[in-house]
Order: structure tokens, then C-alpha cells, then sequence
């Protein structure tokens, strides 16, 4: 009897446990996604506000609407590296044709979204005619859109046609258009996946593209249409991320292929092939979207941010193999009703658990809130470099010595992405906002809306255009070029030829830098330039770029680089030459940049006092947020530092 009783305890338990494990495996990234938004609601009392959802689906947009078509691209097989790229190309040539070439903006649409496909198609042309790998295929495609993007904006924002902008606003004063336009896309999508030929097509192709041949499938022509999907997709995403923007960015969506397959995996496709849905997708474009939401305003280090999206990845891959060990089961698309019923109740027991942790967490953040703290979020445009590190170092000074609460961002030099934090800085109620913009017009959107919650924001080393700023603290870029002409110049007696190394494309402090230098060249009729080249604001791509540029140009007499990281890389292709033949000028005092001045490797660099700006950021984002005045233009001097003056210099 006991033995019975012991058989049939473990059979019963078994059943139901097996039944949950098999629900839990076969929804495994919506089970993930549960799980992180009632660990987020717990740890953050902002989370689960209507506004910070309403980010966290606009914050989706953009990457679910290139996983979309990523999706397409997977199920048969292949891999689309190119979306980030084609997305800001197709975008660049919307803005272009609407303003520079004055097309009727509806025309520019049809362009936009032409340009998006013709891409695909070339893709899909040269994987199924001309035999090449998808990831050789789809990486050229990636660099050549990149390229075109910059070559038809000179590396220039350009404005978006307010008839369009409209997308990136909301209908009724709340509900994104993003998010309407995602929710298109999505069912568009299943409707292909599901209901269409080629969607049985792409999963055929994907199983076992042999027995697809074999079975009469065109599978080349298959192969074109996948590709034109997946670039017709990634042109609506860089309408709609270019509309948030209000400008078309030659440097948008830079990565953002990642985002869209890891979404497209996270969400249960595999990579080799024949499985995947529109909804998993959106899943997995969700996760990331609450992972880098809740993270922000859970004040998370951005480096740590990239680890743990990082883990989670493999994460999602990982079970994705464990999943199919275990045989659990991924409903194709088209499935019977019975399987469609399921998948429907599965989503009814996760709204459920939503709707109830929503009711708990309201009550668990019930007045946990104190307002004894000053919080003051700060977003830099990157961390990827000394000078911004020294106004971070600045900032949490003075945030400690005032009592402040500051929380940090790093942008990576992405303006969607600092776009994103400004909208989580607003949702998650900090007193101010400290924004060093990636693009003047690109943050004037996000800065418009933390003027609308009455958030003040204080604008650091750029302003903000077409959007109030509290005060604007910063160094004069253009002066600063000025300044490093002039410099260089008399270092040279007036006479010689120089190269000019440029900040990353597009960015307002490579404009203003390269146009103050220009102006300030015009009193030396004798200095020549013989070249100019981006170098991004990094030292490696400075060794390298002076490198390249000193054979074909190997008798220069100075270089002028607008920052100092692209100095020392400079400095370091020119060896013995620096500091004796060739003299180089920097712009932004840096540690390093300066230890250079004092060897005299370097001549000069024209310093902005970056830890001072941080401080001054500071104080007046906590005056604003008191109601105190505060300056319209707080203004920290630049100064040339050269190894006669760089002693007593301290930044």
C-alpha cells in the first residue's frame, strides 16, 4: 500500500510538473519576459508607470520592426547583416529628395522605401545568382549603406519633413505612433509567415532547401523576395527611428543588425533554420527593450548594461538548444486551431500575471518614495572617450559634495539610443536632466518632451536645438577651432601644408570644430591643406588614417586633429617626425593629450576644461530643479596649452 502510495504521489506531481515544464519551454521567451518584468517592477518603483510602457514600446519600435524582416530572413536560412545601414540610408534619402532635391514628400516615401528594397533585392542576387555566403553578401551591403547614407548628406544631419516627423509623435496625446506602426508591421508579418506561399516557402527553404528545390520550389526567386522583405522592412524602421529624430542620421542604427537578430533569436527562432513567428520576435525585441529600460532607471553602469544584454543572449541561445533536447514543441506558423487555442491561452495566463503584478508592485512602491534627494539624471553622448569621462568624473564630484543623486548614460554616440534614456530619464521623475547631445538636432524631440513634464534640462559642452534648455554650459567649439588655427599657424611661420584629421561624420562638435579651424585659417593665406579625413574622434583609426595619409603626402608640416585622441594616433604614425618636422595641435586637454604636450610630441591642444564643465553642469541642474535662477549661457573658457604654459594648467 505504501508502494502504491509512493507510485502514484510522484506520477500525479509528475503530470502537472511535466505540463508546466513543457508550457515554460515551449514559451520560453515570454516566460523571460514575465520574469523580467516583475523583477523590474520590484526593483524599481517607475517601471510600471503608463508612460515608462509607453517608452519601453517606442524604446521596441525601431528593433522589432527590423527583426520583422530579419525574421524572413532566418526562418529561410540565411542572415541579413545590412538593416542598420540600409535603414539609415533609406532614411538619408527620404530627407534628401524631400528638402535638398524638393520632392513632393510622398514621392520621397515611395524613394525611401524603393532604395530599402533595391537593397534587399542586391542582396538576394548575389546570395541566390551569385553564389556568395549571406554574411559576406549582406556585410558588403552593410559598409557600401553606410557609405551611400554619408556620401548623400556629407555627413550631415538633414532635417525630416514635418509631414513625416509626424510619426515619431502620438495619436491623442498619448498612444506612439511607433508603437501603431510596430504593431503593423508584426501583423504583416504573421499574415506573411502564415497565410502566404512564400511564408511556407521560407520555412521550406529554411528545413531543407534541397527538398525544396526538389519539390518545385523556385528557390532563387524565393531568396530575392526574402531579401526584398527584409530591406522594405528595414526602410519603415529608418523612417520611423529618423521621425523620433526629426533628422536623418548618416550614422543611425549603428548595430542595430545585432538587436534584430538577437530579438529574432531570443524570440525562438533558430539560426539554422525553419523555425520562427512574428510574435516570439516582438518578445525578443521587447526583452531587450525592458532590459535596457529598467536598467537605466535601476542607475545600472552603461558598461554593465552591454554585459548583461550580452549574457542574456547567450542565454536566450543556450535554451533554445535545451528546448530542442528536451523535444519541446515551436508551433509553425499556419498551425491547426487546437495548437492556436493553446498559444492563445498561454497569452491570456501571461496578461493575467501581468494585470496581477501590476496590482502588487503599485502596492509595494505605495509611498516608498521620498523627496529628501535631488535626482539628476546625466546622459553623455559617450564614455568612449577621455574628455567625456573627465565630465562624468566632474559631475559625480560635485553630485557627492551637493548631496545629489546622479544617475549616468552612456550613448555610445548613438542619438536613438540617447533619445531612448531621455525618454527613461523623464519617465522615472528626476528632479533634472544633464544632456550632452550626440546631435543637437537629434535630442531636441527628447528635450521637448522632459519640457512638457516640467523636468528642467541643463544642454553640456552642445545645446539643443528646436527645444528649451534651462542653460547650456559649454566651451565655444568654433572659437576653440579658431584657436588651434591660429596656434598651428604661427608654430609654422604662416607657410606650409598640413592635413586636417575630422571628428566622427555628422556629429555637431566635428562641424563646429572643422568650421571654427577653417575660419581661423582664412588669416594665413600661406597654410595649405592637402587632406582631410574622418578619424572618428579614435586613436587607433587616427594611427591608422595618418598612416594612409602620409604616403601620398609624406612632406606635410602639421596636422591639425579635433580632439586629442586623434592626435596621439597621429602622433604615433608620425614617430620621430612629431613635435620636430610636423607639428600636431589637439583639441580637448585630455590627461594623455597633455603628458604629450610635455614631451613635446604634441605642440599644442586646445584645452576645454571638461571636469569643469561636469561641475558647472551640476551645480546649475540642481539650482533649476530648486527653482533658483540660473544663466542662460554659462560659458567655461578654452585656452591653448603648449609646454610652455601646460605646468600650471589644471583642467
Amino acid at each position: 500500500m505504501a508502494t502504491d502510495t509512493l507510485k502514484s504521489k510522484p506520477g500525479a506531481q509528475g503530470g502537472a510538473t511535466a505540463g508546466l515544464r513543457r508550457l515554460l519551454l515551449d514559451n520560453g521567451a515570454l516566460t523571460a519576459l514575465i520574469v523580467l518584468v516583475i523583477a523590474m517592477s520590484a526593483l524599481s518603483g517607475d517601471f510600471l508607470t503608463a508612460d515608462n510602457l509607453l517608452n519601453v514600446g517606442v524604446q521596441a519600435a525601431v528593433t522589432a520592426i527590423l527583426a520583422f524582416g530579419v525574421t524572413f530572413v532566418i526562418v529561410s536560412a540565411g542572415i541579413d547583416l545590412s538593416v542598420g545601414s540600409v535603414a539609415a540610408l533609406s532614411a538619408t534619402v527620404l530627407a534628401w529628395s524631400a528638402t535638398e532635391a524638393g520632392m513632393p514628400v510622398v514621392l520621397a516615401v515611395l524613394l525611401a522605401v524603393a532604395t530599402g528594397i533595391a537593397c534587399g533585392l542586391v542582396n538576394g542576387f548575389l546570395i541566390s545568382y551569385g553564389k556568395l555566403p549571406p554574411f559576406i553578401a549582406t556585410l558588403a551591403m552593410l559598409s557600401v549603406g553606410r557609405g551611400l547614407s554619408l556620401v548623400i548628406s556629407q555627413g550631415s544631419p538633414i532635417a525630416f519633413p514635418d509631414s513625416v516627423s509626424h510619426l515619431g509623435d502620438t495619436l491623442g496625446g498619448w498612444l506612439p505612433v511607433p508603437v501603431l506602426v510596430m504593431i503593423v508591421m508584426g501583423l504583416i508579418t504573421a499574415f506573411v509567415l502564415g497565410r502566404t506561399y512564400i511564408g511556407r516557402s521560407m520555412y521550406a527553404i529554411g528545413g531543407n532547401e534541397e527538398a525544396a528545390r526538389l519539390s518545385g520550389l523556385r528557390v532563387k526567386r524565393q531568396k530575392l523576395a526574402i531579401y526584398a522583405f527584409s530591406g522594405l522592412f528595414a526602410a519603415a524602421a529608418g523612417i520611423v527611428l529618423a521621425s523620433r529624430l526629426s533628422s536623418a542620421q548618416p550614422q543611425a542604427a549603428q548595430g542595430y543588425e545585432l538587436d534584430a537578430i538577437a530579438a529574432v533569436v531570443i524570440g525562438g527562432a533558430s539560426l539554422a533554420g525553419g523555425t520562427g513567428k512574428a510574435s516570439g520576435t516582438l518578445i525578443g525585441a521587447l526583452i531587450l527593450a525592458v532590459l535596457r529600460n529598467g536598467l537605466n532607471l535601476l542607475s545600472v553602469s552603461a558598461f554593465w548594461q552591454q554585459v548583461v544584454i550580452g549574457v542574456v543572449i547567450a542565454l536566450a541561445v543556450l535554451f533554445d538548444t535545451l528546448r530542442r533536447k528536451a523535444g519541446a514543441t515551436v508551433p509553425a506558423a499556419g498551425a491547426g486551431g487546437g495548437g492556436k487555442g493553446k498559444q492563445a491561452l498561454t497569452y491570456v495566463i501571461a496578461a493575467v500575471v501581468a494585470v496581477a503584478v501590476v496590482g502588487a508592485t503599485s502596492l509595494l512602491h505605495n509611498g516608498s518614495s521620498d523627496g529628501k534627494t535631488q535626482k539628476i539624471g546625466l546622459s553623455l553622448s559617450t564614455l568612449n572617450n577621455p574628455f567625456f569621462v573627465q565630465i562624468r568624473a566632474g559631475a559625480e564630484e560635485e553630485a557627492k559634495k551637493l548631496g545629489v543623486d546622479l544617475t549616468v548614460t552612456d550613448a555610445q554616440n548613438d542619438a536613438s539610443q540617447q533619445a531612448n534614456q531621455l525618454q527613461n530619464f523623464v519617465s522615472g521623475g528626476l528632479s533634472s536632466v544633464v544632456v550632452n547631445p550626440v546631435d543637437s538636432d537629434a535630442a531636441g524631440p527628447s528635450v521637448r518632451s522632459a519640457n512638457k513634464a516640467g523636468i528642467p534640462v541643463i544642454a553640456v559642452d552642445r545645446g539643443v536645438n528646436k527645444a528649451d534648455t534651462d542653460a547650456l554650459v559649454a566651451s565655444d567649439n568654433v572659437e576653440g577651432g579658431e584657436l588651434g588655427a591660429k596656434a598651428l599657424a604661427e608654430k609654422l611661420g604662416g607657410k606650409g601644408t598640413i592635413v586636417i584629421l575630422q571628428g566622427q561624420a555628422g556629429t555637431s562638435a566635428s562641424r563646429e570644430r572643422g568650421a571654427g579651424f577653417a575660419a581661423g585659417l582664412k588669416a594665413y593665406p600661406g597654410i595649405e591643406v592637402v587632406a582631410k579625413q574622418p578619424a572618428d574622434f579614435d586613436r587607433t583609426k587616427g594611427l591608422d588614417v595618418m598612416t594612409n595619409l602620409l604616403q601620398a603626402h609624406p612632406g606635410i608640416d602639421g596636422v591639425f586633429a579635433e580632439n586629442d585622441e586623434m592626435a596621439l594616433g597621429a602622433v604615433k604614425a608620425l614617430g620621430s617626425k612629431a613635435g620636430t618636422s610636423v607639428q600636431v595641435v589637439g583639441f580637448d586637454g585630455t590627461p594623455d593629450g597633455l603628458k604629450a604636450v610635455q614631451t613635446g610630441t604634441l605642440y599644442a591642444s586646445v584645452a576645454q576644461q571638461p571636469s569643469e564643465l561636469g561641475r558647472i553642469a551640476v551645480q546649475n541642474a540642481l539650482r533649476a530643479a530648486e527653482d533658483k535662477k540660473v544663466e542662460k549661457t554659462v560659458k567655461v573658457p578654452v585656452k591653448v596649452v603648449t609646454k610652455e604654459n601646460v605646468a600650471g594648467f589644471t583642467g
